[in-house]
């Protein structure tokens, strides 16, 4: 659906003419950046072995007619602002954003993608949109080396992270405070109280679970990380989402040079979810933990990693993004209750090969041990209305994916991303219960361009 006032706050902010620029304090416009971004996104889902498309006009549809994919094309538009701060022991100012998604081609019969916006799903008369836009921004301020943002943004920690994988970002309504007054030291706290997710107009929708989709009505964080010295870093968080669970977050990162272009990484992310509150999503006991190894020589980089999710719900988050655990990949989390899984990744930056700007990455990841058993209804987790706990003992899956990037030098084009990405998805029939099997591909092309 197409929002006039998104649209009026694009052209403002182009033409110059907003109150934001007009700004006289010294600083706040000096400091001032705008950028428009362009991103064109292809994407195509194809569901393989007799399994349909369940989005948009297919429901409605005899099962021998659903299309069996996903396809849609589209191109989005969006505008960053980010002031300066005025002078004075607090320094004022202010980040904006402006976004529009247009449909290139899609259907109701291959909607579903994320894209872009269905109306009346799993309807006879389901519609895709032909646009829709999105506008808002968050006031802040600064003191010293410590900042405080109110109003709709992007989030980035461990425990609250919105999603950047599809046309136009997710957003987040709430408060973020973010200090570097202490040497090797990052202190970050927030309360969020809406979301804006995937394909949405709406900027105050109601923050929800991943797995058990149950309202979560705020989303509290504390934390930081600290640096060690150059080699050693660690992280601390801890989270509330209130009435469903409370969450302990740890990380120690590890980097060694060996010498002669060489050098190992040792990266380590543990998560302790426990139930709080109404325990919305059920009386959750999970800790979740990964181990990644990761060996560089020269431009290749060879990764083996370990994940192991003990106890009897899956580990479940808010936010698109909010999984800091090395095996969740393109299609999957592998967070299924009991599930033990290992990835085993290659690298390749190619600029050593005589072609700056292009990088190559595949992995493959596999899970097995999925168990739920002792699942019943409001006993362990409560799953959303088409939750399929219950019905994950005995699952096993794997995944590969391959992303291949470039990344323009020079010329007109500069900065400008041409990207790549495959994924295969297969599972036993156990695992097909949450996801059918999948071949997927994903070609975006994204062109930043600076305005200001």
């Amino acid at each position: 659906m197409s929002r006039p006032h998104a649209t009026l706050l694009c052209a403002t902010l182009l033409t110059g003419h907003s109150s934001l620029l007009l700004a006289s304090a010294e600083g706040f416009v000096e400091d001032s950046r705008l950028e428009l971004i362009n991103r064109n996104y292809y994407f195509n889902r194809d569901l393989r072995n007799g399994a349909s498309n369940t989005q948009g006009v297919n429901p409605a549809r005899p099962a021998s007619e659903r299309n069996g994919y996903r396809e849609e094309w589209a191109h989005g538009l969006m505008l960053r602002y980010a002031s300066g701060y005025t002078q004075g022991t607090l320094g004022l100012g202010v980040d904006a954003h402006a976004d529009l998604g247009i449909k290139l081609d899609s259907g109701p019969g291959r909607t579903g993608t994320a894209l872009l916006p269905i109306s009346h799903n799993r309807q006879a008369d389901a519609k895709v949109e032909d646009n829709y836009s999105q506008a808002g921004a968050a006031l802040k301020v600064r003191a010293g080396a410590t900042e405080l943002k109110w109003g709709e943004m992007r989030t980035a920690t461990p425990v609250f992270t919105t999603a950047d994988s599809r046309l136009l970002p997710e957003m987040a309504t709430g408060l973020y405070l973010r200090s570097d007054a202490l040497d090797a030291v990052q202190l970050e706290a927030g309360h969020f109280t809406a979301y804006h997710e995937f394909a949405s107009s709406n900027s105050d929708d109601s923050l929800r679970t991943r797995y058990s989709d149950v309202p979560v009505r705020s989303l509290d964080f504390l934390g930081g990380s600290y640096r060690l010295n150059e080699a050693l870093g660690l992280k601390l968080f801890y989270a509330r989402a209130q009435d469903n669970w409370l969450q302990s977050y740890f990380n120690l990162n590890y980097d060694v040079p060996l010498g002669m272009g060489q050098g190992l990484n040792l990266d380590t992310h543990v998560y302790r979810s426990d139930a709080t509150g109404r325990e919305l999503s059920g009386p959750i006991d999970n800790t979740s933990w990964s181990l990644a190894a990761a060996y560089r020589v020269g431009a290749q980089r060879f990764t083996l990693a370990w994940q192991q999710i003990d106890g009897d719900t899956p580990f479940d988050y808010v936010g698109g993004l909010s999984i800091d655990l090395a095996n969740s990949v393109q299609l999957s989390d592998f967070n299924a209750p009991g599930m033990k899984s290992q990835q085993a990744r290659y690298d390749l930056d190619l600029a050593a090969l005589g072609i700056p700007g292009l990088n190559f990455m595949t992995r493959y990841v596999t899970g097995r041990g999925a168990s739920d058993s002792g699942w019943t209804p409001g006993a362990h987790f409560a799953g959303g209305p088409a939750s399929t706990y219950g019905m994950y003992d005995g699952a096993r899956w794997h995944e590969l994916d391959v992303d291949v990037r470039y990344v323009v030098q020079q010329g007109w084009a500069r900065g400008m991303l041409l990207r790549t990405r495959f994924a295969v998805y297969r599972g036993n029939v156990e695992a097909q219960a949450d996801l059918q099997d999948i071949n997927e591909v994903r070609v975006i092309v994204e062109h930043p361009l600076d305005l200001l």
